[in-house]
């Protein structure tokens, strides 16, 4: 019996498992036929090649093209790309030029200006089967601006562009498909790279080569992988590769997965928008509304608030996607750096996309910046993807709105209020001579509503801030507080005296506490680090940590190396890489015990040296100065009187109710966690200082500090407020710098202990020629 049992059993175990598997297969199966229906075309007309992202397609058109270099005996190919195409495109010329195969950037009004009637082919004319590849988007990836399809048969033809031989086609969907139904069986491009992650937010890391049929057959592939071999030899070179297209060009095992869940996508795609068509209207619809708007934007004295990035004004929606581009501008007419625009949007939820995008040719096209202008960027320390957004005044990127079918007509509403709350100098005005004209070429159906901007006053930044250029004369200020923070992101531990070590005040961020992979943990990620309070120990050369609830543990100030129960590692603060000492198990257990996961406690290593970036320091002043594990220099000082106007400016925007949160300064002045708090008569005149002296002691001024979301932590209750970052902004005109950086180096030869008191007097120089804040 028991063995008939476990017969039955396995039977319907297999055949359970067997239909699993054929519902599984039906749908992988079925998912190529999709995404073709999807495209308006066919299996007999196209093949679908599922890939790691719409970057990897790229790559594997540009690896497997054939390629031809020119020669003694004929012409060779020429890989030609629109100069408002995404990187990924241009990086094709990478592969090229080590094939000797020409590589031209056409503008885009090159593509028709070119155009030429069809040339019939000569007997003999070997030029004419030479293959060549044009590149160029359906949709910007920068500024939306849609290209016309109609390229896609006017290159095959020779009819645009004009250049003998065989040319294919590479048409970028990628951004187009998003919100556009994109027409193979209209617009037959022979390859084309899509992102499924930008067509449904899901699955990440999944996109496909679109092939078509005809082109496929001329790609030639010298790699072969897992799954793409009918047959091959180990010991001779013999290879035979699959004769289905796809099988030829899928190596190792692909996402199955992730490819199963397209079918849903498809599908709620469909029952949420009833199709493309309508995403287009929806998105297309979105982004006109926000567009007007925006551009009726002005500031109090009429100046416009946005400066937009565009090629038409939003009334064809074959020619202009849902992507708005765009710069903010202060009063004055001056970039606000789109670093600062990031910050502010997510305090209110928002997400935003900064920088080039990507799209170096479009990035210097739309803010004019030169060849020279990029070089000098990079040796300035402006690298893709930093917070550098603004160097010498000119923009280094731009903000960019990208809108989608889950997006609704209350985010626009929400986005054009944070721009009027925290950019907007009051009171605001609207262009309706502007409006009225936008709204009357108004191309589709409306709901008819314009934005009402928040009637709240909002006091704007003035010049009377801040009285640059005027000198001190000798005034002077007063340190009234003195604060060292031992374990970087935790509570400060004030003092009223203290010796300055040569890494700045002794022992401030010496320590840090990490995660199980050895990354730097933050009151960003953590907010709670800031309710664990450093108690530094010089008589019994001890550091401890003490958080209410809990019993304090203690370690040694001074790391021994010898210790063999110690473990060495690198970390990395800012980008640098920094030697450090992990502080033991005992350490370890009560950190993790406090914040619920696995952390360390880890110490710099004494004989490690970390030098100040020399882009920060004034050349010839302070040369290379030394660093804790702080980000930017030595000491950070802010000033009384800068934390009272910002205070103030708070206070006013709340009513008597909720006036009582921001009443006390001493909370406020823990926000900027400040090493030095000086006393001073007029608010943010430190902005415009080169140098101080405090007591017998010189100070150079660094730069000024960049504020981000760290300072909406209550550094008592550890809970996230959007203040005070977004009063900052508001009262610095969209800028949210708060406080200055010093540098203190220490002769080499001195043997004397320098030491600050609270009470010391703080005179300042003023530098010969100061910015506006």
């Amino acid at each position: 019996f028991n063995i008939f049992q476990n017969v039955i059993y396995t039977f319907l175990c297999s055949f359970f498992l067997f239909i699993l598997l054929y519902f599984i297969k039906r749908l992988f199966v079925l998912n190529p036929c999709r995404i073709l229906e999807h495209f308006n075309t066919c299996p007999e007309e196209y093949s679908v090649i599922f890939t790691s992202g719409c970057t990897a397609a790229l790559k594997l058109v540009a690896d497997t093209f054939p390629w031809k270099a020119v020669s003694n005996e004929g012409p060779g190919s020429q890989f030609c790309y629109l100069t408002d195409n995404h990187t990924s495109v241009v990086g094709i010329r990478g592969v090229t030029a080590l094939q000797g195969v020409g590589t031209v950037s056409v503008l885009p009004h090159e593509v028709e200006t070119r155009a030429r009637k069809p040339q019939t082919q000569t007997n003999g004319e070997e030029e004419c089967s030479v293959p060549h590849l044009f590149c160029y988007p359906a949709q910007s990836n920068f500024s939306g601006r849609k290209y016309p399809l109609s390229y896609v048969k006017g290159i095959q033809s020779q009819q645009l562009y004009p250049h003998r031989g065989r040319w294919f086609v590479l048409l970028d969907a990628a951004c187009f498909v998003s919100c556009s139904p994109l027409d193979l069986s209209q617009y037959p491009a022979d390859f084309v790279p899509i992102s499924f992650y930008k067509m449904f937010g899901f699955p990440t890391g999944l996109g496909a080569l679109l092939v078509r049929n005809e082109a496929a057959e001329v790609l030639r592939k010298t790699y072969f992988g897992g799954g793409t071999a009918a047959a091959y030899l180990v010991a001779e070179n013999y290879f035979v590769p699959k004769p289905n297209v796809v099988s030829r060009f899928e190596d190792g095992t692909i996402s199955f997965l992730d490819i199963i869940s397209l079918h849903h996508g498809f599908e709620t795609l469909q029952k949420l928008t009833g199709g493309m068509l309508n995403i287009q209207l929806h998105t297309f619809g979105l982004a006109r509304y926000t567009y007007i708007v925006l551009s009726c934007l002005r500031h109090s004295n009429g100046k416009p608030v946005a400066q937009i990035h565009y090629d038409n004004d939003f009334q064809n929606i074959a020619e202009q996607g849902a992507i708005l581009n765009f710069s903010l501008l202060d009063c004055h007419g001056r970039t606000v750096g789109y670093s600062q625009v990031d910050k502010m949007a997510s305090l209110f939820n928002i997400h935003i996309r900064t920088g080039c995008f990507c799209n170096t040719g479009a990035c210097q096209h739309y803010l004019v910046i030169s060849n020279q202008n990029v070089r000098s960027n990079l040796h300035a320390g402006h690298i893709c993807g930093d917070n550098i957004d603004l160097i010498e005044g000119r923009p280094t990127g731009s903000i960019r709105v990208s809108f989608g079918y889950m997006s609704s007509f209350e985010d626009c509403r929400n986005f054009l209020r944070f721009v009027v709350n925290c950019f907007v100098d009051k009171p605001l005005i609207l262009d309706q001579k502007r409006l009225i004209k936008l709204k009357s070429a108004e191309p589709m159906e409306s709901n008819g509503q314009v934005i009402t901007p928040s009637p709240e006053r909002i006091t704007p930044s003035g010049d009377t801030v801040s009285k640059e250029g005027k000198k001190n004369n000798g005034s002077s200020h007063t340190l009234t507080n003195l604060f060292i923070y031992p374990v970087k992101s935790c509570a400060s531990f004030e003092v009223t005296e203290w010796p300055l070590g040569p890494q700045g005040l002794l022992y401030d961020r010496l320590w840090m506490v990490v995660n199980e992979n050895g990354v730097c943990l933050s009151q960003k990620r953590e907010p709670k680090l800031c309710l664990i309070r450093p108690v530094i120990c010089l008589a019994s050369n001890t550091l401890q940590l003490q958080v209410s609830g809990m019993e304090a543990v203690t370690v040694p100030l001074e790391t021994s190396l010898t210790n063999s129960d110690l473990r060495t590692s690198q970390s990395k603060v800012c980008g640098d890489r920094v030697q450090t000492v992990d502080c033991g198990e005992e350490v370890s257990a009560w950190l993790s015990e406090f914040l619920g996961k696995t952390c360390h406690l880890i110490r710099q290593r004494p004989e490690f040296l970390r030098d100040m970036k020399f882009g920060r320091a004034k050349a010839g002043d302070c040369g290379a100065t030394a660093l804790s594990l702080v980000n930017e220099a030595q000491f950070l000082l802010i000033n009384r009187a800068s934390v009272s106007f910002l205070q103030e400016h708070i206070a006013n925007r709340y009513d008597s109710v909720n006036e009582g949160t921001w009443h006390d300064m001493e909370q406020l002045i823990q926000r900027f966690r400040a090493n030095l708090v000086i006393s001073g008569q007029e608010a943010f005149s430190e902005d415009g200082w080169s140098h101080l002296t405090i007591g017998d002691t010189q100070f150079q001024v660094i730069g000024r500090c960049g504020r981000c979301q760290m300072i909406g932590v209550d550094q008592k209750s550890a809970t996230r407020t959007q203040e005070p970052l977004r009063s900052l902004s508001e009262c610095r005109s969209g800028q949210v710098t708060f406080g200055v950086y010093l540098a203190h180096q220490t002769a080499r030869n001195t043997t004397a202990v320098l030491i600050l008191s609270v009470g010391a007097c703080v005179i300042p120089r003023i530098s010969e020629s100061t910015e506006k804040p």
